[in-house]
């Protein structure tokens, strides 16, 4: 797999970050059902943490298999938020299906970053 550019990796957070505080919003503000609130609040707390791993990830790994895993956390944070504020904006709850590809993403991303950690690969994470 290609490494992405920082560039790209950055736009992932900030889509990340601001559809975290726009959906928390909402989920405060904009919705009554507290079972939609519980949702958006979720969806805020994993794609602002993804938003925020990813960042740090590209910001302080000297790993060349850095950007794969921020590529993947922020990847997986966009799916799994976006999946959930799609069912509280659209109520179609088969989008709750497309949650766990998010999960796997986010873990696919600290799994890539520990084993290449372990293994070496192309520097110090420091």
């Amino acid at each position: 797999m290609s490494e992405p550019a920082p560039r790209l990796l950055t736009l992932l957070a900030a889509v990340d970050g601001f559809a975290a505080v726009a959906g928390g919003a909402f989920g405060a503000h904009g919705v009554k059902d507290e079972a939609a609130r519980a949702l958006l609040r979720t969806a805020a707390e994993y794609q602002l943490a993804a938003a925020a791993v990813g960042l740090a990830i590209l910001a302080l790994s000297g790993l060349r298999s850095g950007r794969t895993a921020a590529l993947l956390v922020l990847t997986g944070g966009l799916v799994f938020g976006v999946s959930l504020d799609g069912i509280v904006v659209t109520g179609i709850r088969a989008l709750g299906a497309i949650t766990p590809i998010g999960g796997l993403l986010m873990l696919a991303g600290f799994a890539w970053l520990g084993i290449a950690v372990l293994r070496g690969s192309g520097g110090d994470a420091s």
